[in-house]
């Protein structure tokens, strides 16, 4: 990813997500399209915990993980860890896909249905289909609070208690966020990572507020722009604008990063007689190495390599270049520096017609 500018939109790990793509050679840009706000000392979360304490649930609905982990967190500096610990144990436990799974054995208790398409509209399914009236629940809500499950839980009869366990708050750099969404549609980023759904949401909600919403989605669509998304969940509110985001096999920061690594490791990637290509917004790779390129000569590249093997014609390079010159002349200065930095045989001049690039597949014009 030598060269690839990924805008992280995450506020929670954000510098373990940005520290791995870097590793992979991107260059990361910080925008967290929401701050995430801890409840540990919300009165109303402990009152709960106390009641649910006292009157133990017979079904709890772990959302996300690290809401669990928040929770028992909570509960433990107050003195009431372990008494909700045992009351967690007694009840039937739902897990809201891998991640909630993962935080419910790593405090000492077992999962009996996990949700694997990670969305509560699964949960409510499968609980309503068995029953619900007269059971208590106890939901644990992610950070946008609820989402349809008491509801749908109480018209079916069933005694429900939700629990938030920490809240979406503002961005903490209304000002990065706003520059975020503007460089986007701009073109200054190959890819945006989202690590949750309502900011996700949040993000979109800026580029509309900076009136860039329909370049961004266009950049998007045309695929000048990367979208990854952690899990199907976070992709729902880019889906909803049209917006079709890569989504590893399994929601962890871990696989999301290596997804989006052989993303540009293959659909980016010309396969040209000089070896594999490809050019990012801040550098170009040719067969495993940085090309030492100026920035007029990593432009004339990325529109060399934007056309496929087509013929680009000088006109279309002195545009690219600083400058207003129309001189031909400039263009095949141009057109040399850039053989001598990535090989003689890498672009090929066509009499009377302008450049285009030597690939492998057979038919290129």
């Amino acid at each position: 990813m030598a060269g690839c500018v990924v805008l992280v939109t995450a506020d929670r790990r954000s510098g373990e997500l940005g520290a791995a793509l870097a590793r992979r050679g991107a260059v990361i840009r910080y925008a967290p399209a929401l701050s995430m706000i801890p409840n540990q000392d919300d009165a109303a979360l402990l009152a709960g915990t106390r009641a649910l304490i006292a009157d133990p649930p017979d079904v709890v609905v772990v959302t996300t993980g690290i809401g669990l982990r928040g929770w028992i967190e909570a509960a433990d500096a107050v003195g009431l860890g372990e008494q909700l610990t045992a009351a967690l144990a007694a009840a039937r436990i739902i897990a809201r896909g891998p991640k909630a799974r993962g935080a419910i054995q790593a405090a000492g208790l077992q999962a009996d249905w996990v949700a694997e398409s990670e969305t509560s509209a699964e949960i409510a399914q499968v609980l309503l289909d068995e029953g619900v009236r007269g059971l208590k629940i106890a939901v644990q809500h992610h950070g946008a609070g609820a989402d349809g499950l008491d509801e749908a839980f109480e018209a079916a009869g069933a005694h429900v208690r939700s629990l938030v366990v920490y809240r979406w708050g503002p961005p903490p750099d209304p000002a990065a966020l706003a520059a975020s969404v503007t460089a986007t549609a701009a073109g200054e980023i190959d890819a945006v990572v989202f690590t949750s759904a309502p900011g996700a949401a949040a993000w979109l909600a800026a580029a509309d507020d900076a009136g860039v919403a329909e370049a961004v989605r266009r950049r998007f669509v045309r695929g000048a722009v990367v979208a990854a998304a952690v899990g199907p969940v976070t992709a729902r509110p880019l889906i909803e604008r049209g917006i079709v985001p890569i989504v590893p096999d399994r929601g962890r920061l871990g696989s999301l990063v290596r997804t989006l690594v052989a993303h540009y490791g293959g659909l980016q990637t010309l396969q040209t007689i000089g070896g594999a290509l490809q050019v990012h917004r801040g550098a170009a790779v040719l067969d495993g190495r940085v090309l030492p390129l100026s920035p007029s000569g990593l432009e004339v590249l990325r529109l060399l390599a934007a056309a496929r093997g087509a013929v680009v014609p000088r006109s279309d390079v002195l545009a690219v270049l600083p400058g207003v010159s129309q001189d031909p002349h400039a263009a095949e200065v141009a057109i040399a520096r850039l053989r001598e930095t990535a090989g003689r045989d890498l672009i090929r001049t066509v009499v009377k017609r302008g450049y285009r690039l030597e690939l492998k597949e057979a038919g290129t014009r």
